[in-house]
């Protein structure tokens, strides 16, 4: 996220072109002492004219990063300010943040509770164990992979749940989240609870959101690996994205609370998001597969909080004629990652109880739909 120096850089290498002089100025150690080419010699404002035209012409070739119009920021600024639970917002485009701003709250570099955008997170942990081969796909059976860790009173058809179900709220288990949230994180093993409850529906059918299946995952990643969730979580993702990822909440067996709770900070989403958008890298480091990207962002069920539709840990949503996929946490906290735009957009909101639910989302939503028409799309940032 460099246009600055990239500017400079090509600038100097075309300015050298045109004189070597130009770049001797700039480079040399003495420069005051730099002996020029004698065409400078006899022109010497050439040098000057030549590294004006040629920062002119490297801006244009950088112009895939141009700032939004301060007309638009300054709306974007009033709207988000009107919102009172709102926190903070971080705009990327073309991996250029155009918009940073904090209403109230924590600054941008300071991790907050990211409540249940920490789905998000946990799906691509796991879609990292698919690639390395830690976990068989998003097929195998979750039993296979918890061991010990299945309950003896676990319902007839929990065999038939999958990796893939459980990330799609589509595992068929009573719900515990909602009204039956407080229960479970009440009990002594959230496991074995989660895996307790009846089967109310067919596995792979109807969604049902409950945050006790990526739980479950997370201890399935527990026991496949030996290591804790958050030691994943900062091999898999922290050290190649160079972000810090802290302790959050566990559960009473230790295993780190898969799909709550995790804390982030906005610029670090905004890392992360950005290499979800280039396909699973980040400078040139694969982290995860562009393949399971794919498969994240493919519909199997539909929210009945919103009517969105919802892929594995991704709800999937139209702006503006563009495909949009959002992590959604808790009180508005937000990652929207449109690649049709190069777009990646982060917001933090009072996590707080009680929050106005879809209403405020929808709010949100409003404001990266707006952004859309001022966004010059990746085709026409390169001239196609």
């Amino acid at each position: 996220m460099d246009t600055t120096r990239r500017r400079w850089q090509c600038s100097l290498a075309l300015a050298f072109i045109v004189d070597p002089g130009v770049t001797a100025l700039f480079t040399h150690p003495q420069p005051m002492v730099v002996p020029v080419s004698a065409r400078a010699r006899r022109a010497p404002g050439i040098r000057w004219l030549a590294f004006t035209v040629c920062l002119l012409i490297a801006t244009q070739v950088s112009g895939a990063n141009a700032a939004l119009p301060g007309r638009v920021v300054a709306d974007v600024r009033d709207r988000v300010a009107a919102l009172e639970r709102f926190h903070s917002l971080l705009v990327v485009h073309h991996g250029e943040p155009v918009i940073e701003h904090v209403v109230r709250g924590p600054g941008l570099d300071t991790p907050v509770n990211i409540k249940s955008l920490s789905k998000t997170v946990l799906a691509t942990l796991v879609g990292i164990a698919i690639d390395r081969g830690v976990i068989r796909g998003a097929g195998q059976p979750v039993t296979e992979l918890l061991g010990p860790r299945v309950p003896a009173d676990a319902p007839a058809g929990l065999d038939a749940v999958t990796v893939g179900h459980l990330l799609s709220m589509q595992a068929g288990l009573e719900r515990v989240s909602g009204a039956g949230y407080g229960a479970w994180v009440s009990s002594d093993n959230w496991v074995e609870y989660a895996l307790s409850r009846p089967m109310v529906g067919e596995p792979g059918g109807r969604m049902r959101y409950s945050t006790g299946n990526t739980h479950v995952l997370s201890a399935a990643l527990v026991e496949q690996t030996g290591r804790s969730t958050l030691a994943l979580a900062r091999d898999w993702l922290g050290e190649p994205l160079q972000i810090t990822i802290p302790d959050w909440q566990r559960d009473p067996q230790g295993i780190h609370f898969g799909g709550n709770n995790m804390r982030l900070s906005p610029r670090a989403l905004a890392r992360f998001g950005e290499m979800i958008r280039q396909g699973g890298r980040y400078r040139g480091t694969r982290v995860v597969s562009e393949a399971w990207i794919r498969a994240s962002w493919q519909p199997r069920g539909r929210s009945r909080f919103n009517n969105d539709q919802y892929g594995y840990g991704w709800f999937i949503t139209d702006l503006s004629g563009h495909a949009a996929y959002y992590g959604w946490g808790f009180g508005g906290q937000m990652l929207y990652v449109v690649p049709e735009r190069a777009l990646t957009v982060v917001m933090t909101s009072d996590p707080t109880p009680p929050s106005s639910g879809t209403a405020y989302l929808r709010r949100l939503e409003d404001v990266v739909d707006g952004l859309l028409p001022h966004l010059a799309s990746p085709q026409a940032a390169r001239g196609d």
